[in-house]
């Protein structure tokens, strides 16, 4: 039995579909509040469910009884409900999934983290890194993920492709290896396929190295349409970062400084290793303009 945690988010969500397209044996931790329809795509993919709450420890002894494996997806970051924070989701309540992890004997541990910008010190990253650490004695593994297409590339954040309109955070010259969700979904069970995951710490992103301005010129070539481009300062986030008053938005205004200078890396040796194919700027771009 794998749990996966986070099993309605973006991430999760894809990993409990995929693991029980292979035949997997799925527990989904989810709350009273998830949404209705998520749910019901669980239930359909024939997914155990356990109802309980990182910030409750005491749901997580269920949720880790009888688990071979545990994937972790998640985090405050994306959809919040009350009571959800940096430090309650992303920091203490992970702690308490270790912990119920490790009473409940469970071999494999499975975290999805993040690609840290160089030189600063972040809510998120604090948390994160506590959470590497707690794990480091047990059969885990780590995905550091960069910056999804589907979050930062996305009307969310200012990318509004529909629209053709982007909020470009900086000049947007700094390159990074935008990265599928879906694609870190897969490598999440990859991981428990491929022995070369044990004990390891697999830093993610996609196959090409695009500033925005190029992905912008991709959406362009694409949809046929010229794009309206507003940039915002780096100044102006700099001075975001300094004023914020809660550990999220530190924790963004951060995340988009990094996204000024870029997070690229070369992937082609994990590709080759685990054999996934990566899913490419341009496929993005088809199939949210196509959507």
């Amino acid at each position: 039995m794998i749990l996966v945690v986070g099993a309605t988010g973006l991430v999760g969500s894809e990993v409990c579909r995929r693991l029980a397209k292979r035949g997997e044996k799925v527990r989904a931790l989810v709350r009273v509040t998830s949404d209705e329809k998520k749910i019901e795509a669980l239930c359909s993919a024939g997914i155990e469910l356990c109802i309980g709450d990182l910030k409750q420890p005491e749901s997580l002894a269920a949720a880790c009884a009888g688990v071979s494996a545990v994937i972790s997806t998640a985090t405050s970051t994306m959809a919040r409900a009350d009571g959800d924070s940096i430090e309650s989701v992303d920091g203490a309540g992970q702690m308490n999934l270790v912990e119920a992890a490790k009473a409940a004997k469970v071999d494999r541990f499975v975290f999805v983290s993040f690609r840290r910008p160089a030189g600063m010190s972040i809510p998120l990253a604090d948390a994160k890194a506590h959470v590497e650490d707690a794990i480091a004695d047990m059969n885990f593994t780590i995905i550091q993920a960069s910056y999804f297409m589907e979050v930062w590339l996305s009307p969310a954040l200012g990318f509004d492709y529909l629209n053709a309109a982007a909020r470009v955070y900086g000049p947007g010259t700094g390159p990074s290896s935008w990265v599928s969700s879906n694609d870190v979904a897969e490598m999440c069970v990859l991981t428990l396929l491929n022995p070369a995951a044990e004990r390891r710490t697999i830093e993610f992103g996609g196959p090409e190295q695009l500033s925005p301005l190029a992905v912008i010129s991709r959406f362009e070539k694409i949809g046929g349409k010229p794009f309206k481009v507003e940039h915002v300062p780096e100044e102006f986030l700099h001075a975001q970062f300094a004023e914020a008053t809660d550990s999220m938005q530190k924790s963004f205004a951060a995340l988009m400084l990094g996204y000024v200078h870029g997070d690229a890396m070369e992937m082609a040796s994990v590709q080759e290793e685990f054999g996934i194919k990566l899913s490419t700027v341009d496929e993005y771009a088809h199939r949210v303009l196509n959507a």
